[in-house]
């Protein structure tokens, strides 16, 4: 969906059309009603569109103050908090718009450095965000390009959000596959993720010549998947189709839409594309479902929990007994596994990951997310060279692996790396928008170093996501814990205080979630009583892992001094055999 709404009357268009232009330059989304689609009612598609746009441009002129149309959408905007105005012809706009600052564009013939153009420029920006790319700055590598939106889930079920999410990403790692296709990233495709977009728009945004979209439906044992394939230019549909099968044909599904778009697109494989698109990890459709529903226990789960890490391990057990060649269900318990053994009572560890990452590195030697448990158990021994070196390892087989970003991250800030933790929980939060818990280091890295600003962004970003967790779960106590020192930092201490209770209600024995109110009770509220009351349980009974961690946070380094909080940390080092610094 757009982020900027002009306004104006007919008869100023030309003028309207100069300011639509001038803010797609800059890169701001822009929609105006010369792209009213012909198949929706008129007033229908601007309510939408007025509802859902960040800043509402009104081009005041003595044509548009007697529109009625015009002031409508004003009162709107200024109501909704959106709304950014210039006049045209110096006409004074109407009661109680005169009472808000207007840039003045009276003659502006489209030039960037007149004073009225950058000040409705600065107060669109201030509204809608900074501009983001346009898209003839993107350089297309190949004449067709394509982005594939996020498959709407139409289950009636927001607990099978995982199986359209699953959907919606292997149809883009297939298509990734074609050499002759360009494809738009999947973090970036997922930003249009829940809302109403226009395909012309998206694509003229992201500078692709079609877009995909669709949506699946999974009851029982059977799917139904309708997918089209549109011109990005004229909106018009190249290819669609429904399947509605049996769950057992989802593999089946998947072929035909892909290779259903190759022919549409007149692309001709290689044989060895041909190959890879049949190339799935697995054939089994009930290992493929649950490994879904696995890794979306994982992404979103409560981190710090034990029983999202037994869950994950549960499901994915079940996974390759049903499938004992599934690679990415070895790698992915591998990872449950040592996060189990090393972020909890040094005697609960029974299997460290590794054997399920030899596992998947015996079916898969590419597959860079069986190298995360190695680099964990390395780690722990203090061997951080080495493990350091399967993280470079992991890095180099795939890059763009929300996994692979997101332990390097963890790993670094443990090695008070900071800055490359922080250079990993970027990509990591972009490639996984649900990853809260990122953003959350995130917020507690921008908030360590003092840049008030970033960590305030980054807190927005976080309470955005943690409201979908929680809509799902409840009673997700990192969640809760996270969203918490968001919002405090965002002004809105009442509402964190009460998160913070309830985190602690329900899930009382988090151990890491515990450690995150501690540092965010010392360095967003300030109490640094409050935060070692916090740590005392944290330091008495937690694993290595996270007496490592506090050892070596910067959110806790005043507390340094405090005799109570240093006798802590050397009684916890004891305890679990870590030498003294």
């Amino acid at each position: 969906m757009s982020d900027v709404f002009v306004s104006y009357a007919r008869p100023d268009e030309p003028q309207a059309k100069r300011v639509a232009e001038a803010l797609r330059a800059l890169g701001h989304r822009v929609w105006r009603d010369d792209e009213l689609p012909a198949h929706r009612p008129y007033s229908e598609v601007i309510e939408e569109r007025l509802g859902s746009a960040k800043a509402v441009v009104v081009l005041w002129s003595a044509e548009a103050a007697k529109s009625q149309w015009v002031r409508a959408e004003a009162d709107t905007a200024r109501n909704a908090g959106t709304l950014a105005q210039a006049v045209l012809d110096g006409t004074v706009p109407p009661l109680p718009f005169n009472q808000i600052q207007c840039a003045d564009l009276s003659g502006w013939d489209g030039a960037a450095d007149t004073p009225g153009w950058s000040k409705l420029a600065a107060s669109v920006t201030a509204l809608a965000g900074e501009a983001q790319p346009t898209a003839a700055r993107r350089t297309r590598n190949r004449a067709i390009s394509i982005c594939v939106l996020p498959f709407a889930n139409m289950s009636g079920d927001p607990e099978q959000e995982y199986f359209s999410d699953g959907i919606s990403e292997d149809v883009t790692t297939d298509l990734s596959k074609v050499s002759a296709l360009e494809v738009i990233a999947r973090n970036t495709a997922f930003t249009f993720k829940g809302k109403s977009v226009d395909v012309c728009d998206v694509a003229r945004h992201l500078g692709v010549t079609h877009v995909l979209e669709g949506s699946v439906r999974k009851a029982g044992g059977r799917v139904r998947i309708t997918a089209q394939l549109i011109d990005g230019a004229s909106g018009g549909h190249i290819w669609a189709d429904r399947f509605d099968r049996d769950l057992n044909d989802i593999f089946a599904i998947q072929d035909e839409i892909s290779k259903a778009i190759v022919d549409a697109l007149k692309i001709n494989l290689l044989p060895s594309e041909e190959k890879a698109l049949a190339d799935r990890g697995t054939a089994n459709s009930d290992a493929y479902n649950l490994y879904l529903m696995a890794r979306q226990a994982w992404i979103t789960g409560d981190f710090g929990a034990r029983r999202r890490e037994e869950k994950v391990i549960r499901i994915c057990q079940r996974v390759v007994e049903l499938d004992p060649d599934y690679a990415q269900a070895w790698a992915l318990m591998g990872l449950a596994q040592a996060n189990l053994c090393h972020g909890f009572e040094s005697d609960e560890c029974v299997e460290d990951g590794s054997a399920a990452a030899d596992r998947a590195l015996a079916l898969d030697p590419k597959i860079a997310e069986a190298h995360l448990p190695k680099a964990w158990r390395l780690a722990e021994q203090g061997r951080h060279d080495e493990a350091n070196a399967e993280l470079a390892i992991a890095m180099e087989l795939n890059p763009d692996s929300w996994e692979v970003n997101k332990e390097a991250a963890r790993l670094f800030y443990r090695q008070r790396r900071p800055e490359d933790a922080a250079r990993h929980l970027e990509k990591a939060t972009q490639l996984m928008e649900s990853d809260y818990h990122g953003l959350g280091m995130l917020f507690a890295y921008h908030h360590s170093r003092g840049d008030i600003e970033a960590a305030r962004r980054t807190a927005q970003r976080a309470v955005d996501e943690i409201e979908k967790v929680l809509s799902a779960n409840p009673d997700n106590g990192a969640a809760l814990a996270f969203g918490a020192m968001s919002l405090a930092s965002l002004g809105n201490v009442d509402r964190a205080r009460d998160w913070i209770e309830r985190s602690l209600l329900v899930d009382p024995d988090n151990l890491q979630m515990r450690y995150n109110l501690a540092w965010g009770l010392n360095k967003v509220f300030g109490d640094g009583e409050a935060a070692i009351e916090m740590l005392r349980p944290v330091m008495a009974h937690a694993g290595a892992n996270i007496i490592r961690l506090a050892a070596n946070d910067p959110n806790l380094d005043n507390l340094r001094d405090d005799p109570r909080f240093a006798t802590m940390i050397q009684a916890a080092k004891e305890r679990v055999g870590l030498e003294s610094n």
